[in-house]
């Protein structure tokens, strides 16, 4: 499945409070961790990240503690017997709801995840009990990604709820659209979406959703992207970046002026068009950039900048901008052609 759809699939398991131990599957920085964290914020839970392969069994488990036992009238002596008692980690939860998040999982040496598996079949290990209310969920790379993963022991297997999570560029392009990710990255991988995540396991930087969010806060700061996405794709996007040169000024656009012409070249009209959906700053830009594409772009380039435009308004809330579309007899026809990409 997509991001997005196992984003929506998560959302459902708390929505209708299903406490099933739940496993996510998929490649190095595909944004699985994020995910999880962004369903807690969603739904206003706690967030409990652990790296079981970071941990020793008694690290998850507790420490045995002596505690004696009551004196009983008639005891002689000093001697009293006890019995021991194992005090849980802090980090396991106490109350209220949220979710436990068991990272690496897989990453984990037999002895852990044996550890872990009472606690994710159980939902206790030792004397501790998870309180209601608190998801177990974990995440893990899988052996075709060449990560040290051991292998899952079946009976743990068979008790989650297995999800398998794939790279997918629109998925990231609408996480983009809200999170400021470079304007330049994401008309370069809507040219090139198979750079999205491309493994390198020769390599130590190679392009993934993940590094992609680095690039952006690299390239914002002036600085080489090669050190998370690799020498060959950024020399990719460096080259990319020339096509900025030949466009037109996007303010001339966005302030209302129609008269320049939609460029030929595909990576020109990928960098035009979401040019014009990030920097559209009000209804009345999008609006102009709108009326700007009617005007010069072929039907297919209205749509994606509309369906961009739109998921990128969606917070600051999209009803005014429909309203002005709506109110222009000029696109009339266009929008009922286009309704369901207009309105969806």
């Amino acid at each position: 499945m997509s991001p997005v759809e196992l984003a929506n699939y998560l959302s459902s398991l708390v929505e209708h409070r299903l406490e099933l131990a739940t496993m996510i599957w998929g490649p190095p920085g595909v944004g699985k961790s994020s995910i999880v964290a962004q369903t807690a914020r969603k739904h206003g839970i706690g967030f409990i990240d652990v790296r079981l392969s970071q941990l020793a069994p008694t690290d998850l488990r507790g420490l045995p503690v002596p505690v004696p036992l009551p004196r009983q009238p008639g005891d002689a002596g000093t001697q009293v017997e006890g019995i021991s008692k194992w005090y849980p980690p802090e980090f396991l939860p106490t109350g209220g709801e949220g979710i436990l998040f068991l990272d690496e999982l897989n990453m984990a040496p037999p002895t852990m995840q044996g550890m872990a598996q009472q606690l994710i079949l159980d939902r206790k290990v030792g004397s501790y009990t998870l309180p209601t209310g608190w998801y177990v969920w974990a995440a893990g790379n899988r052996k075709e990604d060449r990560a040290a993963v051991f292998d899952m022991p079946a009976p743990l297997a068979n008790r989650f709820v297995h999800l398998e999570v794939a790279p997918d560029f629109e998925s990231f392009k609408r996480y983009g659209l809200t999170a400021g990710i470079h304007e330049r990255i994401l008309a370069f991988l809507s040219f090139r979406p198979a750079l999205l995540h491309q493994m390198d396991a020769k390599r130590p930087a190679w392009p993934s959703p993940r590094s992609w969010e680095m690039a952006s806060r690299l390239l914002k700061s002036g600085l080489d992207v090669a050190p998370v996405v690799g020498e060959g794709v950024a020399a990719e996007l460096e080259a990319f970046a020339k096509v900025y040169e030949v466009l037109p000024e996007l303010t001339t656009i966005l302030q209302g002026q129609l008269t320049h012409p939609f460029p030929a070249e595909p990576s020109q009209r990928y960098a035009l068009t979401m040019g014009l959906t990030l920097r559209a700053e009000t209804a009345q830009q999008g609006l102009n950039a709108f009326r700007y594409l009617v005007e010069v772009a072929p039907l297919e380039w209205i749509q994606l900048f509309v369906s961009d435009l739109f998921q990128r308004l969606k917070k600051s809330g999209p009803g005014d901008f429909a309203l002005m579309l709506r109110q222009d007899p000029r696109i009339k026809e266009f929008m009922q052609e286009y309704q369901s990409v207009v309105l969806g």
